[in-house]
């Protein structure tokens, strides 16, 4: 039996709501075979993290030798990378295997607004990862953070990507989630933009939807599908994850990725 394998490059979250157990679940879903690189631990549930421990860079590596000199993905997601040392670890590997379809979810900035990563870890993050990546999935924080201006409304949105893409090769994904007008997110490359319009859903359960986003649009660049329709699929299975209304823990519940 021939399957697409699929690598992600991120932390554990204990309450499997996001992190590598949202991006194996999204996998899954998707029919392709997950593999993990954990980067670091969490201690977390629907109210929030508890504590953090990193990987050492070591562990790292060898997790990343492991995975590619045995079963060499079709595509790869990154998640929480969060400091200098282990983004230019993955990087370094990335480049010395020849990693492909790489889809980074640049885990900024919580959805609660709280800053994750230092200023040594955004410049690694932009000057050694995202040169490597086919899309990179920003929510509007982060993009705030890449393009160094507010953002309020759909016109700012294209005003950011314009700015991210400068730097890039690849596609930006900004996701809209944040707007208060609509949900819609924006695709954008240096040739084309293309908006991926939807309605709110009353659903407050929305913990882990960057980390399934990114994951399902990895799954679907494996599978062979184009960057324009593999971020429309995407964004229609994550819509329809959060719109089935699954209610778990006392905060921020996860979404049903296996709908």
């Amino acid at each position: 039996m021939n399957i697409k394998k699929l690598l992600t490059i991120a932390g554990s979250d204990s309450s499997g709501g996001a992190g590598i157990q949202a991006d194996i679940k999204t996998f899954s879903a998707h029919k392709v075979y997950g593999m993990s690189v954990i980067t670091a631990v969490t201690a977390q549930n629907t109210t929030g993290v508890k504590s953090v421990y990193e990987l050492p860079v070591e562990m790292i590596r060898n997790q990343m030798e492991s995975v590619f000199t045995d079963m060499p993905p079709d595509a790869i997601k990154t998640g929480m990378l969060s400091n200098p040392e282990i983004i230019e670890c993955i990087s370094e590997g990335l480049l010395r295997h020849k990693g492909s379809n790489l889809v980074v979810d640049p885990v900024m900035v919580s959805t609660s607004g709280h800053r994750l990563l230092s200023e040594d870890a955004l410049s690694a993050l932009k000057d050694h990862l995202f040169p490597l990546a086919r899309v990179i999935t920003p929510n509007i924080y982060e993009a705030e953070i890449l393009s160094g201006g507010k953002i309020s409304n759909k016109k700012d949105m294209v005003d950011a990507a314009m700015e991210i893409s400068n730097k890039l090769d690849g596609w930006v994904v900004i996701k809209g989630g944040h707007l208060k007008e609509c949900c819609d997110d924006l695709l954008y490359s240096k040739d084309e933009k293309l908006w991926l319009k939807a309605r709110k859903i009353n659903n407050k359960n929305t913990h882990g939807t960057g980390c399934t986003l990114s994951s399902a649009i990895a799954s679907n660049l494996a599978l062979g599908i184009g960057v324009k329709k593999s971020v429309f699929k995407a964004k229609r299975y994550v819509n329809s994850a959060i719109r089935e209304g699954l209610d778990l823990g006392e905060g921020r519940g996860p979404l049903l990725h296996h709908f």
